[in-house]
């Protein structure tokens, strides 16, 4: 199947961020598909704006693309032993889509950070917030790149190849799966 769509979800805003090149080899390693990418600009989650004006339109935009994607690579850096605030009151705020759009979707993480750990505490955490969604969460092999501020080429490709080796086998995992769904 080669009409696949694979949406990325970038934990990052910055536009130069290491989880934004992370997401970039994903999309090489997966193949050819159709791409999204999400933009999690979002107004911050409040009950009495989704009750006096119903759910924003980005945020429904953000829920579309999860629907009509067939796999999801979500990118996440690591701040303060947590994935970033803004990639959490995105899952706040599409929890609040009727239709839950996540439901048995193919789903990778990756990670960039810092630290040693290359965001494995980030990583666990998410997957802990993903559980309620039920998507298929593909456990491995993980990626979780470390000291990400020097893991990447100046043509913006990852320099160790152990980390592109786990990256291609996992989005060939996630494909498998896209195909299979």
């Amino acid at each position: 199947m080669s009409d696949l769509t694979l949406l990325g979800i970038p934990g990052a805003l910055r536009k130069g961020s290491t989880n934004r090149l992370l997401l970039a080899q994903a999309r090489l390693s997966f193949g050819e598909a159709a791409w999204l990418e999400a933009d999690l600009r979002l107004p911050l989650y409040d009950g009495d704006l989704e009750t006096s004006e119903g759910i924003p339109g980005p945020v429904r935009h953000l829920g579309e693309q999860i629907a009509r994607a067939d796999a999801v690579v979500i990118s996440t850096p690591e701040y303060n032993k947590a994935p970033p605030g803004v990639l959490k009151n995105a899952l706040d705020w599409v929890s609040r889509i009727k239709e839950n759009p996540w439901a048995d979707k193919p789903v990778a993480i990756v990670s960039a950070a810092a630290g040693r750990g290359g965001g494995d505490r980030s990583q666990f955490a998410l997957r802990l917030m993903l559980t309620p969604f039920e998507p298929h969460l593909l456990t491995g092999p993980e990626v979780m790149v470390a000291d990400s501020a020097n893991a990447f080429g100046d043509s913006g490709r990852l320099k160790d190849a152990r980390y592109q080796k786990a990256l291609d086998t996992l989005m060939a995992r996630l494909r498998k799966a896209a195909e299979t769904a």
